[in-house]
């Protein structure tokens, strides 16, 4: 029994700090604020976030991928007036909302996946371009009007309750675990660490960089649009406001949660800490009655301290790598013995080891597992 609750400690090293400050986090407010543990509280603390752990879930992709993405919360309110517009149409509404997701999809993918992993272009520059021509696209779209949404499947998506828990903390679990499934348990997943890792690595070995990073973003754009179509529902109204804390909240949860800022290290696990970790302090500062303003103010402190921790963090693993890679000292040179044979020396063709190529990496012209 101690050597499962060992292993299951030493499982939470890279996000065991911010766990740590969610529960004190959470005994402290309860201590200070008596409504905040009461089991309404939780639950709407919990289902306040689905929009954010929803956007994390989808940005922790990215992170891993060594990017980001700014363009987030323009993706979201895009996609909320386009289910409006398609929900006048007359479409069914589970249609419109896949169509909504699909629609994100396509332009993560095409907007940010395409400039960045096929051209090269810099992640910043490219998703605050985004941002910035979604924001202008939602306004001219709109006229700058809220459209009204009736439609009985967004309520249900965002108000309604199943086995007595709000609707959004179930679709919270099943992207967590969806999510869950595609780091662990799929090539995709891998190829996303490998390429945040080393991109140069990860082509030689065979994945297809452009293609790869292209879904990442797909991916990202697919969650945010999933977010937008919950949060029409929950406001009952389309909003041509674009929600500019939303990029940097998610990117700062994911980071809490122990992703590297540099890509290659990290995972979902951690930025569901990394969300609870906000909605806790958020709700807890709310009962408290600290201004919306400074609890924006809180997050960002939290965004460079997290960003600090990550940097700190990478140098001292530089560090103790270089220690451990350093030399020691020279041995005296001997002899060669007797009838030894001299090791083959690497030409050209072969690896370090002398080996030819060929025959061990084989990748396709296009940088595909053969």
């Amino acid at each position: 029994m101690s050597s499962i609750i060992g292993r299951a400690w030493a499982a939470t090293a890279q996000f065991r700090l911010v766990l740590l400050l969610v529960v004190g986090m959470f005994i402290v407010f309860s201590v200070t604020q008596p409504a905040f543990s009461t089991s309404t509280n939780v639950q709407n603390l919990v289902a306040n976030s689905a929009l954010l752990w929803i956007v994390a879930m989808g940005m922790t992709f990215v992170l891993l991928s060594g990017g980001f993405d700014l363009s987030v919360g323009a993706t979201a309110t895009l996609v909320g007036i386009l289910m409006a517009k398609l929900l006048e149409l007359g479409l069914p509404g589970p249609l419109v909302v896949v169509l909504c997701v699909l629609a994100g999809a396509v332009v993560g993918g095409l907007l940010n996946g395409v400039p960045v992993g096929k051209i090269g272009l810099s992640v910043f520059v490219v998703t605050l371009a985004t941002m910035t021509s979604l924001t202008g696209v939602v306004s001219l779209w709109s006229g700058s009007n809220s459209f009204l949404v009736t439609d009985p499947v967004a309520r249900w998506l965002a108000t309604e309750r199943f086995l007595g828990l709000p609707m959004p903390i179930w679709i919270m679990a099943a992207v967590f675990l969806v999510a869950l499934y595609v780091q662990n348990r799929t090539y995709f997943g891998r190829d996303i660490y490998a390429i945040g890792g080393s991109p140069i690595a990860a082509r030689l070995s065979g994945i297809h960089v452009p293609r790869t990073l292209i879904l990442v973003y797909a991916l990202a754009g697919a969650c945010a649009a999933l977010a937008g179509t919950i949060g029409v529902g929950r406001v009952g109204a389309a909003v041509p406001t674009v929600d500019g804390t939303l990029a940097l909240q998610a990117i700062a949860a994911v980071l809490l949660g122990g992703t590297a800022l540099t890509g290659g290290h990290g995972g979902v696990g951690g930025t569901a800490l990394g969300v609870l970790f906000i909605a806790v302090l958020q709700n807890g500062l709310s009962l408290a009655g600290v201004a919306s303003d400074w609890q924006n103010v809180v997050t960002g402190v939290i965004l460079i301290i997290a960003v600090a921790g990550d940097r700190f963090s990478f140098r001292s693993q530089l560090a103790r790598f270089r220690s451990s890679s350093t030399p020691g000292p020279s041995e005296p040179d001997t002899a060669p013995t007797v009838g030894a044979q001299k090791a083959p020396s690497a030409s050209p063709d072969s690896d370090v080891r002398g080996f030819p190529l060929d025959n061990t990496l084989s990748t396709s012209p296009e940088g595909t597992r053969p």
